[in-house]
């Protein structure tokens, strides 16, 4: 498949950045890497519409269509540019993510094979960091574990090799449900339960002793109801995907839910936060 590369000056507020990322993603871009000047950003190209492009630009006013490049990377060309964007990642000397063209690390206690398929959750961003960092530290043995927005699975496939009872992954991207489809079947778990699409996809019977959910605040909030409602008492839920001044907001709703806050933990602005269900 060919890609369309799209580089952008480069939002001088972070957030700003962040919006920007949030906005193409909805028109189909699948990746993205950040340079001391420019944000990159990938779709495939038949996916790519210069119109709707244009039109966001204006109305955004993050960026102008004329100070923005648009080059086609043919697709034998796409592992080399992933490559080259995504080294492989070290996570507190435990757990190393690694594309199949990185050699192993025989050292990792956790060594975790992740194709490059462009779907979130590669662990170069803060927000998955901080997730493997928080299951690096909770006992899941002969636990039930969901991971909600799984994007590659790579949370689920830790879960797995950490020795859960029974892992669900679930995402409503379909690109992100067949990576993490492949990428269960690259770190020996073929059999794990992969569903498409949104809570909807969780069944009456779903019990789970520990959620992990990574997505974005609002849908965090809009779905927190039945996160509390599908996790066992004394289950714990580890959340992620927003914003440090977010978290009152999803302490709150939590609140209301039945989930008692236990702790967090920040790197740059993104935060993770536990909570337990009593």
């Amino acid at each position: 498949m060919d890609y369309i590369e799209l580089t952008m000056p480069r939002p001088a507020d972070d957030e700003q950045v962040d919006i920007l990322i949030a906005g193409l993603a909805d028109f189909g871009f699948e990746s993205f890497a950040e340079e001391e000047n420019n944000v990159l950003a990938y779709v495939p190209e038949k996916e790519f519409d210069k119109d709707k492009l244009g039109a966001f630009a204006a109305g955004s006013g993050l960026f102008k269509m004329g100070d923005a490049s648009v080059k086609r990377i043919a697709d034998r060309n796409w592992n080399e540019v992933w490559e080259s964007d995504y080294p492989s990642v070290w996570i507190t000397g435990r757990c190393y993510v690694r594309a199949p063209f990185h050699d192993p690390a025989p050292e990792a206690e956790f060594d975790i094979l992740i194709s490059p398929k462009m779907a979130f959750g590669t662990a170069h961003h803060e927000t998955t960091w901080l997730m493997i960092e928080k299951l690096l530290e909770t006992d899941v043995k002969d636990r039930r574990v969901l991971d909600m927005g799984c994007g590659t699975g790579v949370l689920a496939i830790l879960a797995f090799m950490k020795k859960a009872k029974y892992v669900t992954a679930i995402d409503n991207d379909e690109r992100a449900y067949r990576s993490t489809r492949e990428n269960a079947g690259l770190n020996g778990a073929p059999g794990m339960d992969v569903r498409f699409g949104d809570t909807s996809a969780l069944k009456p019977e779903d019990k789970f002793e520990l959620i992990l959910a990574n997505i974005n605040k609002n849908i965090l909030l809009h779905d927190m109801a039945q996160y509390a409602e599908t996790l066992m008492p004394n289950g714990r839920i580890l959340l992620s995907g927003f914003y440090t001044n977010d978290l009152d907001d999803i302490k709150t709703e939590a609140k209301k839910c039945g989930l008692v806050f236990v702790e967090s933990a920040g790197k740059n602005k993104w935060v993770t936060a536990v909570f337990v269900k009593q």
